[in-house]
């Protein structure tokens, strides 16, 4: 049988248009605002559990022009405040350096002074973030909202909708057997339906779930719970 290649690791484009929001209305429509430069609120603070999408939403608004995204790697000159910037997006600041938290604390006076934007993440609320207690005051300025992960029933509907509109003819078993037998977060099954899609035209077989199978018994990434 033919392996199919599937990288799991590839970075697909992330819009603010393609975030499932789930139970996240209210924090999605803010996000829209942020990338208008609408809001009335000129800070905001996401948190949440790994694969949630916060990350997904910080280079959303990355894409908007006059935007800035900032990792945990980011480089000194990254943090510094310019006139062209009016949109800041520090990602996972509980992995920021010693030096780098003082240079985040900078950069948020700055934006303040300024009257630019910010949106910060990290895995827990501010008051409990493992950084330097200035910046914790910092990232409580404005919005504090946490994201929501999607249910199993809204990622089943998410990727239905998905596979629908690439005219693609799932079996009722397929995503329920994928929610229990592979990653869950929506990156890793948005990347397995490409390659269900993919496995199917190749072996001109509709996309059961015999041919599920037979893609995760020959995918060695599979993250088998069986």
């Amino acid at each position: 049988m033919k392996q199919l290649v599937l990288d799991l690791g590839a970075e697909q484009i992330r819009s603010l248009d393609t975030f499932e929001v789930g139970q996240n209305a209210e924090l999605a429509h803010l996000m829209h605002q942020f990338a208008e430069r609408s809001s009335r609120e000129h800070f905001a603070y996401l948190w949440g559990e790994t694969a949630a999408g916060k990350t997904h939403l910080l280079q959303g608004l990355a894409a908007t022009p006059g935007a800035r995204y900032i990792g945990p790697d980011a480089s000194e000159a990254d943090f510094t405040y310019s006139p062209d910037v009016s949109l800041y997006l520090l990602d996972d600041c509980n992995q920021l350096s010693a030096a780098s938290q003082i240079d985040a604390f900078a950069l948020f006076n700055q934006i303040r002074e300024h009257g630019a934007y910010m949106v910060s993440t990290g895995p827990v609320p501010p008051a409990v973030l493992p950084v330097r207690e200035d910046l914790r005051t910092r990232m409580g300025w404005g919005l504090i909202y946490q994201i929501h992960g999607l249910s199993d029933e809204e990622k089943i509907a998410a990727l239905t909708h998905a596979a629908e509109a690439r005219g693609l003819t799932l079996s009722p078993t397929v995503l329920p057997y994928l929610l229990s037998h592979f990653k869950r977060d929506m990156r890793s099954l948005s990347t397995m339906l490409d390659a269900l899609d993919q496995y199917s035209l190749e072996t001109q077989r509709p996309v059961t779930l015999p041919l599920l199978r037979d893609l995760l018994l020959t995918h060695p990434q599979a993250d088998s719970k069986e």
